[in-house]
């Protein structure tokens, strides 16, 4: 229990160190790199533009498989937090300490979708600050259900597939509403490193990581054992 209360003071001070530093560094170019983006294209507009996408999809229309797996797998304090979820982020932290490197996030969908629509994927401190204060901009400005579909039409699925619907059709050959269980979570699990996981690169390492997604989709309550078994031997008989 005291190498577990300091651990927890260790972990409270090296977050407060590195918000020090991470304000003092990146903090007002992160700032200034919000700002700009928002000046150029407010969240408004942003959202109309995007809406207008060919093959974009509601929503309404989303199948909840594939809204519970993404929000189980991704970000599954989605409904609670304000675009930042600093209990993820403190575990990522402590993950990377642990394991001497960068192995765990903490980005929510809001951050992803900040990342998609306003930033470039490089990964810097400047472009993170500027990301998880876009986040915070969008959850205060946009509903939950807005806020996942756009998630859901911007994000990379692999082989040129920039929204669900596009890859339902390019790797299924079918509309949103027909896909089974599994695709669902297939497509959940593919935006996370879509030069990997995309079934056209390696079918097992597809399938590798729907069973991660099943796995967090029971830990999280949105599958229950009996349940993710009946998936998988679906897609074992498929």
């Amino acid at each position: 229990m005291k190498l577990l209360k300091k651990l927890i003071i260790i972990l409270i001070l090296v977050i407060l160190i590195i918000g020090i530093l991470v304000g003092a560094i990146f903090g007002l170019p992160g700032y200034n790199m919000y700002k700009q983006a928002l000046e150029k294209e407010p969240i408004d507009e942003k959202v109309a533009s995007l809406e207008k996408k060919k093959n974009y999809s509601e929503f309404s229309e989303l199948p909840e498989m594939y809204v519970n797996a993404v929000i189980a797998t991704e970000d599954h304090r989605f409904y609670e937090h304000k675009g930042i979820d600093f209990i993820s982020v403190a575990r990522a932290i402590y993950n990377d300490i642990k394991a001497k490197e960068f192995v765990e996030g903490g980005s929510t969908i809001s951050q992803q979708l900040a990342k998609n629509i306003y930033f470039t994927q490089e990964k810097t401190g400047k472009r993170k600050v500027a990301e998880v204060l876009m986040a915070s901009k969008l959850d205060n400005t946009l509903s939950k259900e807005k806020i996942f579909e756009l998630y859901a039409n911007t994000s990379y699925f692999g082989d040129g597939y920039y929204t669900i619907k596009d890859a339902c059709k390019g790797y299924f050959k079918k509309e949103l509403r027909q896909m089974t269980d599994y695709e669902c979570i297939m497509l959940a699990g593919i935006p996370n490193a879509p030069s990997v996981y995309a079934p056209t690169k390696n079918p097992d390492l597809t399938k590798k990581r729907a069973r991660h997604v099943i796995r967090k989709m029971v830990e999280n309550e949105y599958l229950t054992q009996d349940e993710a078994d009946n998936i998988l031997k679906d897609e074992e008989g498929g």
